[in-house]
């Protein structure tokens, strides 16, 4: 289901801030994803010591052309994978800020382009805080889903290692069965796919209920309904539609705004889970019936 919603968001052209322990294989995950892709693959290690330059690349001093030339930073690629994301300093987890909603990084009054399709995966241990830096509430935003990665069940991890066994080695043998360039024709064509005024006033009522819920202290952001409107294109064909239905919606709003809701120091306090309120919110707004179910 986690690598499901991960293909989901990617054909959305959105990020993905992945939660889980340590040694639940993220990040294997992500590099399997990205050799299946054929995608140029980086990955940065967020540390206290993190430099914003680290990430984005610097100019240099080149003494043969007499002139300054820059230097790409990891930052240029397909996929990236930041790691630990929350263990750097806020002035380098903003470095990430323009990359992830325009694509493109300013150095030094200079622009530079980003390879498209460019897609930023990152995790955090939720367990362990002590010397992290809480990602703010910006850069949330940004993160288009927000997945949690659980232990897997015991005749999964027996699976995993009987797999193992038959291999007889730790590395996988993976072959690209796409391209970058065909990644990007996938994320174009859900402009095609179509969403019924029906579904559109869906989300903008389970959006505003967000906002007027009294445990709430800040809803979600238009961009998070933005999420949810591109999100459910992707799943929509996905399931071979295309057309998106209401059970799109529902499927993915725990996903794409848990992260985008603060509450009130009192419900906090008490337990309450963001995940809780968008579960009562769709329960509570009306489903509407789109042309493409009357149809079916």
């Amino acid at each position: 289901e986690v690598i499901k919603k991960l293909v989901i968001a990617m054909m959305a052209d959105g990020h993905v801030l992945l939660e889980g322990v340590p040694g639940l294989a993220k990040t294997k995950m992500v590099d399997t994803l990205s050799k299946t892709l054929g995608a140029n693959f980086c990955r940065i290690q967020f540390t206290p010591d993190l430099l914003p330059a680290d990430i984005t690349g610097i100019y240099i001093w080149n003494q043969k052309d007499q002139k300054f030339q820059f230097r790409k930073g990891p930052l240029f690629c397909n996929l990236l994978l930041a790691d630990e994301i929350n263990r750097a300093p806020p002035k380098t987890q903003a470095a990430l800020l323009e990359a992830m909603q325009e694509h493109q990084v300013t150095i030094e009054g200079d622009t530079h382009k980003l390879p498209q399709p460019f897609v930023t995966l990152a995790t955090q241990n939720p367990i362990e805080s002590e010397g992290t830096y809480p990602l703010p509430d910006a850069q949330l935003d940004r993160f288009m889903m927000k997945l949690s990665v659980g232990y897997p069940g015991r005749p999964i991890e027996r699976a995993i290692l009987v797999k193992r066994r038959q291999r007889g080695k730790d590395a996988h043998e993976i072959k690209a069965i796409t391209s970058p360039e065909k990644l990007r024709e996938m994320q174009q064509s859900l402009e095609k796919v179509q969403v019924d005024d029906a579904i559109i006033e869906y989300i903008v009522e389970i959006i505003n209920r967000t906002r007027e819920d009294p445990r709430v202290k800040v809803g979600s952001s238009p961009r998070g309904a933005q999420s949810l409107f591109k999100l459910s294109r992707a799943l929509a064909v996905l399931n071979k539609r295309d057309y998106v239905i209401p059970d799109d919606i529902k499927i993915l709003s725990i996903y794409t705004l848990r992260h985008r809701i603060i509450l009130k120091p009192e419900p906090r306090i008490k337990g309450v889970q963001t995940e809780e309120i968008v579960s009562q919110i769709l329960e509570e707004v009306e489903v509407p019936t789109t042309q493409g179910q009357l149809e079916d």
